[in-house]
């Protein structure tokens, strides 16, 4: 059992149940389905997602025609535009066999059956498959351009670039950006790329601590330093020591601590609470936060002395919606994530659950897309997540701007066509209407990226 399972998938669509039996008992080395019928066909599609599928141009219910024939063929390329089709034709059928492979076969082949001939048809379209999704493969992965970082936005891709000259330095930084954009994500990968990455990142929520215990949580406590302790304890601090620590929220630090974390920034020492040794510490210093320092350094709220120890570099992280193409490319992948989490065979999503997810302004930002994805894979009946599942209805609002308008309408189609069409070019352009060179012009002009 274990061993069908690693077998090629392959799908015969084919109304003659004596070729079903012979094409079946020859292709035995795959793992063969059998439709006799274009529902069939779309249902073992939707069950099975074999590689290829090998069809018959006449299928019932007019097998004197190739209507139903193009119509499954037009339908399995929408539904899965990675298969690969090729098309059984008659003798003298080579016009229709032509028009197939115009609507997305693969390729054709004339009857009468020769099995050494369709052996190597077939062998060469399971290679073209297999190539084809390592290449996938390894586009995801170019989008991954620091450890845990999915992005294709220029203006992220120059962040990125950033960290990685930042990275073997120990320049204080600070992420600048709205609640949910990757400041925590972007500082791990920031440690991660540096020369500290095989010591601790020691990470602390300067809003979630309250005020009283922050400095013994900074620098810890000597035994005895005040009610309760009852042996030393060291701090965040010396825990990260020749490593990397992480300040969340330094916005929300309170003023009587922002001179003791001042002094240690300057000095590389910290004293424990209650005690009186100075202790060297060798530590990189990664902050980040939600909120305007320099506003808050005008309203007496942060010490201007600090903000400028802490901001040697200043890293301004944009919000999601100013992202483009990272929205669909994150929620593919949150999509995937989830989906192994929780046993789903989820693959996807509808067109319409696409258009919402690149027009969503996400106020949360990544965090609220993770969370809404999460519950479209647990919602999802079927194998592609739709928008009801995400919660989420496409909102329209009235445009009279007719620049405007052709901007969104024509940069939308192309990014539809894209996800649609599993970001095949080829694909694409058959879907827009234009040729391949005409659209990667418009890609140029509209600025998207082929993830």
């Amino acid at each position: 059992m274990a061993k069908k399972q690693q077998l090629n998938k392959l799908l015969i669509v084919e109304d003659d149940t004596g070729l079903q039996s012979q094409l079946r008992w020859h292709f035995d080395q795959y793992e063969v389905y059998i439709a006799s019928n274009r529902a069939q066909a779309i249902d073992a599609i939707r069950l099975h997602e074999p590689a290829i599928v090998l069809q018959d141009l006449g299928l019932p219910p007019d097998d004197e025609g190739v209507e139903e024939g193009f119509k499954c063929i037009q339908e399995i390329s929408a539904l899965s535009p990675a298969t690969k089709i090729i098309v059984m034709t008659g003798n003298a059928d080579y016009e229709n066999a032509v028009r197939a492979v115009a609507m997305g076969a693969y390729d054709f082949y004339q009857k009468p059956v020769n099995p050494d001939t369709l052996d190597l048809i077939l062998e060469r379209a399971f290679h073209i498959h297999k190539l084809e999704q390592q290449n996938r493969l390894l586009q995801e992965q170019m989008h991954s351009p620091l450890d845990g970082v999915i992005a294709c936005d220029e203006k992220m891709l120059k962040i990125c670039r950033m960290i990685e000259k930042l990275a073997p330095s120990n320049v204080t930084c600070t992420f600048l950006g709205e609640s949910g954009t990757g400041k925590e994500v972007l500082a791990k990968a920031l440690h991660n790329s540096s020369p500290r990455k095989d010591k601790r990142m020691v990470a602390i929520n300067c809003a979630a601590v309250p005020e009283n215990l922050m400095e013994s949580e900074l620098f810890g406590y000597e035994k005895g330093a005040f009610t309760g302790a009852s042996k030393r304890t060291l701090g965040k601090v010396e825990t990260a020591n020749h490593g990397t620590l992480f300040l969340d929220e330094i916005g929300d630090m309170p003023l009587p601590l922002q001179a003791k974390l001042l002094r240690f920034l300057q000095e590389r020492h910290i004293e424990r609470l209650g005690g009186r040794e100075e202790i060297p510490v060798d530590v990189r210093v990664i902050c980040a936060t939600n909120k305007n320092l320099q506003e808050l350094v005008k309203e007496g709220l942060f010490r201007e002395d600090l903000y400028y120890r802490i901001c040697e570099m200043e890293i301004a992280i944009p919000p999601l919606r100013e992202r483009s193409g990272d929205s669909l490319l994150l929620a593919r992948h949150f999509l995937k994530k989830a989906a192994q989490k929780n046993n789903s065979n989820v693959t996807g999503f509808t067109p319409e659950a696409c258009e919402i997810i690149e027009s969503y302004t996400w106020p949360g930002n990544i965090r609220e897309m993770e969370n809404r994805i999460n519950r479209g894979v647990v919602m999802a009946d079927e194998k592609l997540v739709s928008a009801d599942d995400l919660g989420m209805s496409l909102e329209r609002e009235l445009d009279l701007n007719l620049r405007e308008v052709r901007y969104k309408a024509e940069r939308g189609a192309i990014m539809r066509a894209l996800s649609m069409t599993d970001n095949n070019i080829s694909s694409s352009a058959k879907l827009l209407g234009v040729t391949r060179p005409t659209l990667y012009d418009l890609m140029k002009k509209y600025n998207i990226a082929q993830i």
